[in-house]
């Protein structure tokens, strides 16, 4: 028994040490990888250690996002970014998603130059998060515009009264939790809400006077939430030129003075630091062994979740509506 006793001992001691003598080979293998990354220019320049433009997209719903924003914090304090091309592809999402985008741009244009590049549609929150930069580029058929702010809700008082359901309710007051989906709007709650919307609606207003130093007043629609396409938008000041990526690189080599054929990498939010060191080894693998740079990138993504969340609140999004 003791004999018996002793050798388990014994084995699960040698299980462990292998164990850890396998952890510190990938450890060890990991390091390897990263340091050769390091000393190659091209690996290092792909996976963001070598001086390049960040590029961030911003698709999708917006909402706030402090992922993404301590993304632009990181890029803002990196020795290796030298400009950043936002590129805007989203209808909008939340008014105070796109408030918050707007603010994270402003300070990290401080640091670099930002240029955003509209792609099919930046609207609403989307073309508030734009201006923030220092130069807005869209294409001639670019969507944009819809500076406006709206609340909705189904109002279902009367199927739950085919239902044969009564909501009851005891409230401190008679504004409270309105407006509700449970009964009629009535006036002095539609008041209430229309006061809400319209604040909202003239900050957003005021922002985009201060952002592109006109007068929403003198430009056609849009205090009523009009949309332009990107021609229209030139001739209106709501944007600086038409064109692409290549127009926004070519603006910041003139107007900043950034270094020409500088590699353009995307930056997108780690769910951890730990991350970032194993998508360097991953990359790296990837360049060497051939496997496609988008499948890494496919990898590390995090998961949409603009595109499945409710929004809620006060929203700035344009969507086509069919009659």
């Amino acid at each position: 028994m003791t004999l018996r006793a002793d050798f388990l001992v014994d084995r699960r001691r040698l299980k462990r040490s292998v164990t850890t003598w396998r952890l510190l080979a990938i450890a060890a293998v990991i390091a390897m990888i990263a340091g050769l990354a390091f000393q190659n220019e091209d690996i290092a320049a792909a996976v963001g250690y070598k001086p390049h433009i960040a590029r961030v997209e911003i698709s999708g719903l917006i909402r706030e996002d402090t992922d993404r924003e301590e993304m632009l914090k990181d890029i803002a304090s990196s020795q290796y970014v030298k400009a950043v091309i936002l590129r805007v592809n989203s209808p909008g999402g939340t008014t105070v998603g796109g408030e918050s985008l707007h603010r994270a741009i402003q300070k990290l244009r401080k640091k670099k130059p930002v240029v955003a590049v509209f792609s099919t549609v930046a609207t609403s929150a989307a073309y508030m998060a734009g201006i923030a930069s220092d130069h807005v580029i869209a294409r001639g058929s670019s969507i944009t515009g819809s500076v406006g702010v709206i609340l909705q809700w189904a109002e279902v008082s009367e199927l739950l009264g085919k239902l044969g359901v009564k909501m009851q309710e005891v409230k401190s007051g008679t504004l409270k939790a309105v407006p509700s989906p449970f009964q009629p709007l009535d006036e002095a709650g539609r008041a209430l809400t229309q006061e809400m919307v319209s604040e909202s609606q003239q900050w957003f207003l005021d922002l985009v006077a201060q952002s592109r130093s006109i007068d929403p007043g003198a430009i056609p629609g849009l205090t009523e939430g009009r949309i332009y396409s990107g021609r229209q938008a030139l001739k209106l000041k709501l944007i600086d030129q038409l064109g692409g990526e290549e127009d926004a690189i070519t603006w910041l080599e003139d107007k900043r003075e950034i270094e020409k054929d500088l590699k353009v990498i995307d930056w997108e939010p780690d769910g951890s630091e730990g991350a970032g060191w194993l998508r360097v080894a991953a990359k790296s693998v990837a360049l060497w062994t051939g496997i496609p740079a988008t499948l890494i990138d496919r990898l590390f993504a995090p998961g949409n979740a603009l595109e499945r969340v409710q929004l809620d609140g006060l929203v700035s999004i344009w969507h086509a509506q069919a009659n």
